[in-house]
């Protein structure tokens, strides 16, 4: 199962493994990850699971849909060149390690 590396907005950081083909939302809000709320459930609606794919790992991810692009202008915390929805992110053998920081807030 693919790890993925949650950081905190404070930098504590959570390692979980989540099952292949979940989405890095779905894992936060199903631990109790603080710093993720995925509102819309993983519609790709809300914004409120924004994050801040470190950059080390923005190559191997896919590419961002009209849609993500498009929501990511309306997050409550500073949109920057690492930004992605983690609705958007898949848990996969390619990801296994990836590290995700959470922004300051998501409403």
């Amino acid at each position: 199962m693919p790890t993925v590396n949650y950081i905190s907005f404070d930098g504590q950081p959570t390692q979980l493994e989540l099952a292949e083909g979940m989405t890095i939302m779905q894992g936060a809000v199903m631990n109790g990850i603080e710093g993720i709320e995925g509102e819309c459930s993983g519609s790709c609606a809300c914004a409120t699971c924004h994050c801040y794919v470190d950059d080390a790992w923005l190559a191997k991810l896919p590419e961002m849909s009209e849609n993500e692009d498009e929501m990511l202008d309306d997050t409550a915390s500073e949109r920057k060149p690492n930004s992605r929805l983690s609705c958007q992110i898949k848990a996969t053998a390619e990801l296994d390690g990836i590290v995700i920081h959470m922004p300051e807030e998501q409403e």
